[in-house]
């Protein structure tokens, strides 16, 4: 079976053997401040060197029925961003990669050297279990969990569960790009509970008001 995308010319972010670069993936729609905080925040604490933000063209969980263009979508996170090591790409359109496992899987062949941490929020480790291969992304690289304004680790979700003996210390979190996977953290301290979904509901209330 072919791989995704392998063969075809694709223009990535900055990237260099050495580097520590945080993945951070969704629709973006839209992008909000708690993207730009979440990013921050695993920069600081992971003593990453760059997060990118991967613009996908539809999450297979979600409907994505009404979701805007990838163009659009990534102009305003490009817009939202504004930070000299947050880089915005769509290349998941580009190589026809649908689920995570099949992005992060091409990215470690292309990008040889470069340290590469998936980076989530909280939420979306209590469904974790239920995306494609999750077992095998989490023995791809590093996963960083990030709080979403004070919840609590789920850690009694499925994939908590699973992966409960590689968790590290939130105190040796700047260990976790170097630790070979499977190794997680979960990451306190964003005050931000903002979420697209909820957005998204405020514009529409707005709209039929």
């Amino acid at each position: 079976m072919a791989r995704p995308g392998l063969d075809r010319p694709v223009r990535l972010p900055p990237h260099a053997p050495g580097l520590t670069i945080g993945l951070f993936g969704g629709s973006f729609d839209p992008p909000h401040a708690a993207h730009r905080a979440v990013s921050l925040l695993a920069m600081k604490r992971l003593g990453l060197d760059r997060v990118w933000w991967l613009v996908t063209p539809g999450n297979p969980l979600k409907d994505t029925a009404g979701l805007p263009p990838l163009d659009a979508r990534m102009a305003a996170a490009r817009r939202l961003a504004r930070h000299p090591r947050i880089d915005v790409t769509g290349f998941e359109a580009a190589i026809g990669t649908r689920y995570s496992y099949d992005t992060i899987a091409w990215l470690v062949r292309r990008c040889p050297g470069v340290r590469f941490v998936w980076i989530i929020g909280a939420d979306n480790l209590g469904s974790f279990h239920r995306w494609q291969r999750w077992r095998a992304i989490a023995r791809l690289v590093p996963i960083a969990v990030v709080d979403r304004g004070g919840s609590r680790a789920p850690t009694a979700a499925p994939a908590a569960v699973a992966l409960a003996r590689w968790r590290l210390p939130e105190a040796q979190a700047s260990r976790l790009p170097r630790t070979a996977p499977p190794a997680w953290v979960f990451l306190h301290g964003l005050k931000s509970p903002l979420s697209s979904t909820a957005l998204r509901r405020r514009a529409t209330q707005e709209a039929a008001a």
